[in-house]
């Protein structure tokens, strides 16, 4: 059953020129990605989705992670450089370049060539 926020949201998505991105609630989603946690960051997770629950709000973790995502994405549009995400990224040393790994993602058997991929430009 959806709860009051997905209930009493707006009807028409909000105007471009607003500084906040809406993340989207409970709907079918036809997007996908993988995201690969630690432990100790999948128990964070249940643990703010808990928090919430105590405040009232039912979440589960795929709505938890939408509503980071747009936040950050509304705080990058923001401040561009000086975002949080911008911030966090340059101050951690890069691994992956350090341990030689390559940059692709774990599943590299299910990539998809890159001349199979629409172009946004």
């Amino acid at each position: 059953m959806p709860g009051v926020a997905e209930l009493l949201r707006p009807a028409v998505p909000l105007p471009e020129t607003s500084d906040e991105r809406q993340a989207t609630g409970r709907e079918r989603h036809d997007q996908k990605i993988t995201v690969y946690l630690s432990a100790g960051e999948l128990l964070d997770l249940e643990h703010a989705r808990l928090k919430l629950r105590r405040f009232g709000f039912v979440v589960d973790r795929g709505r938890l992670v939408r509503e980071a995502i747009a936040i950050l994405l509304a705080d990058l549009d923001a401040r561009g450089k000086d975002s949080l995400a911008a911030r966090r990224i340059r101050s951690e040393p890069d691994e992956t370049k350090e341990a030689g790994a390559d940059e692709r993602d774990h599943d590299e058997d299910t990539e998809i060539p890159e001349s199979t991929v629409p172009s946004l430009a």
